[in-house]
């Protein structure tokens, strides 16, 4: 008999069970998400290095041979130092040859937010290995991007860790995908009554379009000093672009770069780029330093050349080496 209902009883659950039962519910929930969300982006930066990367397996080794580790920089402040190669290309959709029309070297120090560029005047006489004597920017047509990275490295007598490479057309759409950039023009493009861009530019600062930046940058008819302006010109146009990209908001930028991608080719990652862009906020207020390498014109057999001051190369490279404005 089990009497009065005093027998054995039934184990009462314990209150907490149940809640931690829910609990670990959400965090198995929460995990599924977190990781599918991770697998997301991985897929999605994958799909962008894809888009931003050179695509043909042996151009890619030979830019990667061409490339070299940054050495130690003379300025013990600025470790993180290293040099970039930025390209401006008039290669359009099927050319099997063409030349760099813009060559710029770029120092780069995230940690101190400073840029030192130095533009190589396309017409620099230099010597190329199985070419001879040539313009620098014959590299580029010869060899492409590895081509033009040891040309200029061995130019300026630094080793080149990255580059980035921007065709003339695409400099258009990428300005305007960053809704135009701020520019001081320095001079108007008619000096000299004459235009090989068609679009009339007036001194002063303003706000350029994918169009009026590209024509900026291209212009050299129009000035009395020509190609000299040109180049200075070039400098503005990435100063400008760098500045629009650094201000885009932080939730904005993986759009942005997405879009931007279809604009440039680089042996750097989206996450490298990403990870650039937010060392330079963390840096503060960016400095940019910029010059010409000293050089004049001259005409050897016939053909016009530029003509760089040994000199005063050496000089500069030591500035921009020491992290110094190479201007003063």
């Amino acid at each position: 008999m089990y009497g009065s209902g005093q027998g054995a009883a039934r184990p009462k659950k314990k209150k907490g069970s149940r809640a931690r039962k829910v609990l670990l519910g959400i965090l198995a929930a929460f995990l599924v998400l977190v990781i599918g969300a991770a697998a997301a982006v991985a897929l999605y930066l994958n799909s962008l290095n894809s888009t931003i990367s050179i695509k043909d397996s042996d151009e890619a080794m030979e830019i990667k041979e061409a490339l070299q580790a940054p050495v130690a920089s003379s300025n013990p402040n600025e470790a993180d130092a290293y040099y970039t190669l930025l390209i401006g290309s008039d290669a359009r959709s099927g050319d099997t040859a063409s030349r760099s029309d813009v060559l710029i070297l770029a120092r780069v120090v995230p940690s101190e937010g400073k840029v030192t560029m130095v533009s190589i005047p396309r017409d620099t006489k230099v010597e190329i290995p199985g070419y001879g004597t040539q313009k620098i920017n014959a590299a580029y047509a010869y060899g492409g991007v590895a081509g033009a990275v040891k040309a200029v490295s061995e130019f300026a007598g630094v080793p080149i860790t990255h580059y980035a490479e921007v065709h003339f057309q695409e400099l258009e759409d990428l300005v305007d995908i960053l809704g135009g950039v701020y520019v001081d023009v320095p001079v108007s493009n008619d000096q000299t009554g004459a235009s090989n861009t068609g679009v009339q530019l007036s001194a002063g600062y303003q706000l350029l379009n994918g169009e009026q930046a590209l024509a900026l940058a291209r212009e050299r008819y129009g000035y009395a000093r020509g190609d000299f302006q040109r180049a200075d010109n070039q400098r503005l146009v990435a100063t400008a672009i760098m500045k629009q990209v650094l201000q885009t908001p932080a939730l904005e930028m993986p759009s942005t770069i997405q879009r931007l991608a279809a604009c440039v080719t680089t042996d750097m990652s989206v996450t490298d780029i990403i990870g650039l862009a937010q060392a330079y906020r963390s840096a503060g207020d960016l400095t940019v330093y910029s010059a010409l390498a000293p050089s004049s014109t001259a005409t050897i057999d016939g053909v016009s050349y530029v003509i760089t001051d040994e000199a005063a190369w050496k000089t500069m490279m030591q500035k921009v080496d020491a992290g110094e404005d190479p201007g003063k």
